[in-house]
């Protein structure tokens, strides 16, 4: 996220699958009964190893624990149930963790399938009993109970999580991606209108945007970063004509050109003149065009630089010469009806229609948008198409997605490839719980909020005495790492769906759920692995480790099972619930430290590392 350091992990643990074991697999030769009747047995048990472990078919992601486990429950329902061999495992983190780690959830809608037809269980806990008997062997589990109404409880071995840290270690997390369904995706963030600034409003599609991107990356999926600005249309011939009359720069030029369109009808009529040159490619249009969008550029790289992001710039100019042949595909679909002198995509459901085509003959987003659609599916190949913008503009996407749909060039399930999805967010609102704005009730530049950030985190650090042990650079890097990031971290650990009040005085708290805290949970535990004198290679080569505490077994769990959480919250695009996952790992460390007494020790120290790395992400 807002972390420098590269993190380097990666294993890959197979999951181990048997040969069938009389001692292990139970199946009916009744053929009016799908299941056995459970033998009584003394529950929880251990589960018992058998030299003959999962043999390993295909090799898969130790990140994924759920999925590994499903397959270890999807032999025994084969076997539970023969005549249902599509039943699918459910799966789910236990509640409450004195049941164990995972739970199967199968028993209940098992019975209802198998009652009343000639079997002898009397009910779902003698199936879930059933169940748990047909777990082939695997190394992964360590114990199994049984729960309420036949709920299967697996507890994770402790020589199997260690094997998972000492892999992670040793390979490197990069490998521990979870695999996803695609392989190209598109993520349309940020997206400024030229000649205006950035401001809060861009924080967080900005934020979100390089967050969702970055998770794409992370699980090897070949990511383009699409800067969609806003560089085309009715606004550059008021702009292009007041260039010519005054050359201003910056937001007062804007401001200006805008102030004049609305008060002159003569400058209007000019403007709109010069947007029908523009658009027919006059070379002196063409040009002052040009100059406009590169001011514009600069000052906005120069946001993205301080933010960590970047992004390829193709904004609706880049569109602009697909759209007629795209309105032409849409017309051969039959999709495209005049409407009060309008072209038009009637929606079902919707009151007011999809206008593709104005009054004057103009273009407008929704034309813009479905070519832009069009060619990132035909030209760049994208699988998924992802748009990061305010929750206000859901039904413009609602619609243009249903018209492509309509169109054939997206399948009607959401479920299928290629796909669109609108990531919609909140506003930044201010502590009067408003739209945040400055005293003067104009919206709030995103460059003074980054100044501001930064100003305060350098005043803290100075106040704390770091003047005088750092050099005048290393405080200036430190104080922009640190504000910068607690800007980003405030965002992310929100629902992207509601509105945040902005808070410096939260955000750059040491002792909450911030930024900060992680930052120092980072430097603490890099400290730790410091003083201890070992190094990460001597570590890496060590022998096997062995988890003796609950505290070292619990913290490995958590470091092993993340990324089961990642692979969901990137599929749905909901990065916050993984970066509040990371709160866990420096709330479990003071616990860990003061049980483990940890300098010195070769295994503790290799936790440290796979935490430190973990934060790292």
């Amino acid at each position: 996220m807002f972390l420098i350091e590269k993190s380097f992990l990666s294993p890959r643990l197979s999951l181990l699958r048997p040969p069938p074991h009389p001692h292990i697999w139970s199946t009916s030769t009744s053929s009016n009964c799908i299941l056995k009747k459970p033998s009584r047995r003394n529950f929880p048990v251990k589960w018992a190893h058998s030299t003959s472990t999962m043999a390993a078919a295909n090799e898969e992601n130790i990140g994924s624990l759920k999925e590994q486990i499903a397959k270890v429950f999807e032999i025994s329902l084969k076997v539970t149930i023969p005549e249902e061999p599509e039943v699918v495992p459910l799966i789910a983190a236990c509640a409450k963790k004195e049941f164990g780690d995972y739970q199967c959830n199968n028993a209940m809608s098992l019975w209802a399938k198998i009652k009343g037809k000639g079997t002898d269980f009397k009910g779902p806990q003698p199936v879930g009993q059933a169940i748990m008997r047909n777990l082939p062997a695997s190394d992964m589990i360590e114990s199994c109970s049984i729960a309420g109404p036949g709920f299967v409880n697996v507890k994770l071995s402790k020589q199997w999580i260690a094997k998972c840290i000492q892999k992670m270690l040793k390979d490197g997390i990069d490998t521990w991606a979870p695999k996803l369904p695609v392989k190209r995706a598109i993520v349309d963030f940020s997206s400024p209108n030229i000649a205006k600034e950035m401001h809060v409003g861009h924080l967080r599609s900005t934020i979100i945007g390089d967050t969702l991107a970055r998770m794409l990356e992370y699980s090897k999926v070949d990511v383009l970063r699409r800067n969609h600005v806003g560089d085309w249309g009715t606004q550059f011939g008021m702009l292009i004509e007041f260039l010519f009359e005054k050359f201003p720069s910056g937001e007062v030029f804007y401001k200006a050109s805008k102030q004049r369109f609305d008060s002159d009808p003569e400058f209007k009529e000019r403007a709109q003149k010069a947007v029908v040159s523009l658009q027919g490619g006059e070379e002196k249009f063409r040009k002052a065009w040009a100059q406009i969008c590169e001011i514009s550029r600069k000052g906005y790289e120069k946001v993205y630089q301080r933010l960590g992001v970047h992004l390829e710039e193709k904004g609706e100019s880049f569109y602009n010469p697909y759209i007629p042949g795209t309105l032409d595909l849409l017309r051969e679909k039959g999709l495209i009806e005049e409407s009060e002198g309008a072209q038009v995509i009637f929606i079902e459901g919707k009151k007011i229609p999809l206008i593709v085509v104005k009054r004057d003959g103009g273009f407008n987003y929704a034309s813009t948008d479905l070519a832009a659609l069009w060619y990132r599916l035909n030209e760049e190949k994208a699988e998924w198409i992802i748009y990061v913008t305010d929750v206000g503009q859901r039904e413009h996407f609602e619609m243009f997605f249903t018209a492509a749909k309509r169109a054939g060039w997206l399948p009607n399930d959401e479920n299928k490839y290629p796909k669109t999805s609108h990531v919609g967010f909140g506003l930044v609102l201010g502590d009067d719980g408003k739209r945040f704005r400055t005293r003067s009730t104009e919206v709030v530049k995103l460059v003074d909020l980054l100044d501001e950030a930064k100003t305060r985190c350098k005043a803290a650090l100075v106040e704390r005495g770091k003047a005088a042990e750092w050099t005048a650079e290393e405080l200036e890097h430190t104080a922009e790492a640190v504000g910068y990031g607690a800007v980003k971290y405030a965002d992310l650990k929100n629902n992207r769906l509601t509105n945040y009040t902005f808070n410096f005085d939260q955000m750059l708290n040491d002792k909450g759920n911030t930024a900060v805290y992680l930052l120092y949970a980072h430097a603490r535990i890099c400290s730790i692995i410091r003083k201890s004198g070992k190094d990460i290679e001597e570590l890496k080569k060590a022998g096997q480790l062995i988890l003796e505490k609950d505290e070292e077994r619990n913290l490995d769990y958590i470091c092993s099972s993340l990324l089961r959480l990642w692979k969901r919250r990137a599929q749905i695009c909901y990065p916050m619930c993984c970066v509040n996952i990371f709160m866990i790992y420096p709330r479990s460390l003071p616990v860990f430290t003061l049980n483990a007494r940890l300098l010195g020790r070769l295994r503790k120290q290799a936790d440290y590392c796979c935490v430190r790395q973990l934060l790292s992400l």
